[in-house]
């Protein structure tokens, strides 16, 4: 146990950006490879239970915060389910989260929303960091196409015109520093996956956040979506993706897109199709002509959704990782193939 914590102690620094269940699905991989972990968080939700405290309590929105520590808990599964435990409808706290009140509680408690981030990581034994982008209560703002303005996260899914423009109210919010520590002296920095519009540009509007992108010497990664999302990215494909997110990053940012090239199931497509959403299409000719790196993969898991597998996207993020370190066949001290037989081996031998 002790071996394992120092190999992933000399892990490479990843500083993820979003929110959403795309981030914290990506946490639950990329944390068995690298204890130098940095989740940078938006903090512009106002629906559910985040709203509710958010407009009650004066708070950021803790939603996404929890979700993120729960990704990167290294403690007893009973500790993860009583963060995650959702009151029902009988009781006076329906739909709010055991997590997203004891966030609230401590937030109260110290004065302090990014202390109450790091006692709860503290709690939950968190490998890495979570840090909200910034502390100040924004508001996301979308202008649509016809020029109206939108405000408000929820409102913003909820419209059906295509959006124009991003900005946040008030539109100079400082950002938190360890963030952009996080982000100069990162090995990689990763984009996504997650909601286009409001997870993961929503972290580009917070003033200084894109200057540390473009001044860090890390490797850029864009992971696409495998899903279009109604009400944000309709009939989008990767290229159009990756047009979005470069508007706000700026031209030749992005090193690398990470797109899915698995079939989806037909019964999948039909079920997405009547939510409004579709397979992402990966024009590969646009993206050439772009000038970003392709790296196309079988990334997705199938149950009742379709999701990036956190496992196949962590190894296909960790070895890009590895190799702007300089060391193509090394990882954590081990040779690549051999640290990722290894822990597959042990998983089998855990099951079994």
């Amino acid at each position: 146990m002790l071996v394992q914590k120092r190999q992933l102690e000399r892990g490479p620094k990843i500083v993820v950006l979003g929110g959403g269940t795309g981030l914290s699905n990506l946490l639950r991989g990329i944390k068995k490879y690298s204890g130098n972990v940095t989740a940078i968080v938006t903090v512009t939700d106002n629906g559910g239970s985040s709203g509710i405290l958010r407009e009650e309590l004066g708070i950021l929105p803790p939603g996404d915060i929890r979700n993120c520590l729960v990704a990167l808990a290294d403690t007893e599964p009973l500790m993860e389910k009583l963060f995650q435990y959702r009151f029902d409808s009988r009781s006076g706290l329906a739909g709010h989260s055991f997590g997203n009140l004891f966030i609230a509680a401590l937030s109260e408690i110290t004065g302090d929303f990014e202390l109450a981030i790091k006692e709860s990581s503290k709690v939950l034994a968190v490998r890495g960091r979570v840090i909200p982008s910034t502390l100040e209560n924004a508001v996301l703002c979308a202008e649509s196409e016809s020029g109206r303005i939108i405000k408000g996260e929820t409102e913003i899914v909820a419209n059906q015109e295509k959006i124009k423009k991003l900005f946040l109210e008030p539109a100079d919010c400082s950002p938190v520093t360890e963030a952009l520590d996080a982000l100069l002296s990162a090995d990689m920095i990763v984009f996504g996956p997650g909601s286009l519009y409001t997870s993961i540009i929503p972290n580009l509007l917070v003033k200084g956040i894109v200057e540390a992108i473009k001044n860090s010497k890390a490797l850029k990664v864009y992971v696409c979506n495998v899903m279009t999302q109604p009400g944000e990215t309709d009939g989008y494909s990767a290229a159009d993706h990756l047009a979005a997110l470069n508007s706000y990053l700026g031209q030749d940012i992005i090193d690398y897109i990470v797109v899915n090239n698995q079939e989806i199931s037909k019964d999948l497509i039909e079920k997405y199709q009547k939510e409004g959403s579709q397979p992402v299409i990966v024009d590969l000719k646009r993206l050439i002509e772009m000038k970003v790196k392709i790296i196309a993969r079988s990334l997705i898991q199938e149950s009742d959704y379709v999701r990036h597998d956190p496992e196949r996207l962590a190894q296909t993020l960790i070895a890009l990782a590895v190799k702007k370190r300089g060391a193509l066949d090394k990882i954590l001290g081990w040779d690549l193939v051999a640290y990722l037989a290894h822990t597959f081996t042990r998983k089998l031998k855990t099951k079994g």
